[in-house]
């Protein structure tokens, strides 16, 4: 009889917290995909963004109810199984430390959780192309001629306009303190702002004149080391308009801080206005510039501000100092 009043006492706890574990879940992750889920950062400028924010979000409405789970069953076994209100030696002492069901039971739920939030880590990881969109100087995720792109690009080959399906390539350069941008397609100009066009795919590459910087766009999904004499490519793809910041993230000296700027995504014709423009009113500029490259060597051209004598002994093969247009 002992045995029967157990068992049915029970299956009315468990139904009891299943019952409340479900409608708290339901209302949870509603709740959260109506007002929660919208603003999940790094937010929807590129489709790198809006994937990490639908896998955080997702990863965010599994999570809700493993919470709200333990969170029931500690309250309902804190308030109902205290030795206070609940003296049933089947819920204290040797019944509860020996129970091999119960131990089974949550090995295999944990378990099952675990895994499957690997798995689908891993998953999003490979078929969104990368966490973050840093892929390095030998990426292992591109679109289809992504690089081939960039090589054109570099050759004068390739260019750009509204409605091309090309990649664009920009290059990110990083110094102590600030970065600046080249655009290759457009004669090789550079800005100190950012501005790309909307529906587009980016190859970010990203390099430093100095020491180590790092390349983060958080709105944009993107982020790449700025290293010495490397090439880190980071492809993503813009959707709409809208403004994001750039921001080092790598310790780099004393104002680094301050090494930050803002961006743009602009439409398709305004980037065309706005790189057109730029590459003419830049002309003399850019004629002043060492030529284009992936990398440069920090003291070649005057590419380090003049820090290094005109007899430096760190390079025995590159000019010091521009070349002056004839």
């Amino acid at each position: 009889m002992a045995n029967q009043t157990n068992t049915t006492g029970t299956v009315h706890h468990l139904r009891r917290m299943a019952t409340v574990w479900v409608i708290l879940s339901v209302i949870g992750d509603i709740l959260f995909s109506i007002f929660v889920a919208p603003h999940v950062p790094p937010g929807r400028l590129t489709e790198t963004a809006a994937k990490d924010q639908t896998d955080f979000n997702i990863l965010f409405e599994m999570a809700l109810p493993v919470l709200f789970g333990v969170w029931i069953y500690l309250a309902y076994a804190l308030y109902v199984w205290g030795d206070k209100r609940n003296k049933n030696a089947a819920f204290s002492g040797e019944a509860a430390r020996t129970n091999m069901k119960t131990q089974v039971w949550w090995m295999v739920i944990t378990s099952v959780t675990v895994l499957f939030l690997a798995g689908f880590g891993t998953w999003a990881l490979v078929v969104d192309h990368g966490s973050g969109g840093g892929q390095g100087p030998n990426p292992a995720f591109a679109p289809a001629g992504g690089l081939k792109a960039e090589t054109a690009a570099l050759l004068g080959k390739a260019t750009w306009s509204p409605g091309s399906t090309n990649v664009l390539p920009v290059q990110v350069i990083g110094q102590q303190w600030k970065f600046t941008y080249r655009y290759p397609t457009f004669g090789g100009f550079e800005s100190s702002q950012l501005i790309l066009p909307a529906n587009t795919t980016i190859a970010f590459n990203v390099t430093s004149l100095d020491v180590i910087h790092s390349f983060w766009a958080y709105e944009l999904g993107v982020k790449a080391d700025a290293n010495p004499q490397v090439n880190d490519v980071a492809f993503t793809t813009t959707k709409n308009p809208g403004s994001f910041m750039v921001r080092c993230s790598e310790l780099c000296g004393i104002w680094h801080g301050s090494m930050f700027n803002s961006g743009q995504v602009e439409s398709q014709t305004a980037f065309e206005n706005w790189a057109t423009t730029t590459e003419a009113a830049n002309a003399a500029n850019t004629a002043l510039l060492p030529a284009f490259a992936w990398t440069y060597v920090p003291d070649a051209n005057g590419a380090d501000g003049g820090y290094y004598p005109t007899n430096d002994p760190y390079s025995t093969v590159e000019t010091y100092g521009s070349k002056q247009p004839s």
